[in-house]
């Protein structure tokens, strides 16, 4: 079987319509939630939040199984608009099949190093295709070290935090019918009891 067909074979798995919500109201909810989190982890014009989205866990079904485009453009619109006003790069963490590579503006890090890949929606995940689709310059690198992060469905984005993650208690614990948490970072407190320590960073 050629790769066109495997393709082609593959579509339909992304082809999950959402009826539980409209779409509109969707983006609305995604936009809110990620507007809470840039207000509360005070993230400034430049920083990095990397999300990591799950759109079968949103429509109700396990991860990585019901991919749905429908809801992840939805969901990105909303989250690429708050954003965009805070003037916030986004960096869209992809599935287990890619290692988890994200989706991110070139002009988001000074010194990239891509690697090549095309997510798609069973093999990067709807979300992150949606991303590479909308991005300016879209690239994909295998590592980042985000200011923040926003997981709706339980994806994992642990690892592309800086150090010191601090969990964000946001006023919405799920996006339909996903998990969502969240993290701000704080630098690490050095030199030991006789130290003195900025209260602005904590």
């Amino acid at each position: 079987m050629n790769n066109e067909n495997i393709g082609r074979n593959l579509d339909h798995l992304a082809e999950h319509p959402l009826t539980e919500i409209s779409p509109k109201e969707l983006e609305a909810q995604s936009y809110s939630l990620c507007k809470e989190l840039i207000e509360k982890a005070k993230l400034q014009k430049g920083q990095i939040l990397v999300v990591g989205c799950s759109s079968s866990e949103v429509i109700g079904e396990r991860i990585g199984s019901c991919s749905s485009l429908e809801a992840a453009e939805c969901l990105f619109q909303g989250i690429y608009r708050a954003c965009s006003e805070a003037e916030v790069f986004l960096a869209t963490q992809c599935c287990e099949h890619l290692n988890r590579a994200l989706v991110v503006e070139r002009a988001a890090l000074p010194f990239p190093e891509p690697v090549n890949v095309v997510p798609k929606p069973k093999a990067g995940g709807s979300f992150s295709t949606k991303a590479y689709e909308n991005f300016r310059d879209p690239i994909l690198v295998e590592r980042i070290q985000a200011d923040a992060g926003l997981d709706i469905g339980d994806t994992f984005i642990g690892m592309h935090l800086k150090s010191v993650a601090v969990p964000l208690r946001l006023s919405q614990k799920e996006l339909l019918h996903a998990h969502v948490t969240a993290a701000r970072v704080r630098p690490k407190f050095i030199g030991g009891i006789r130290a003195s320590y900025d209260e602005r960073l904590l």
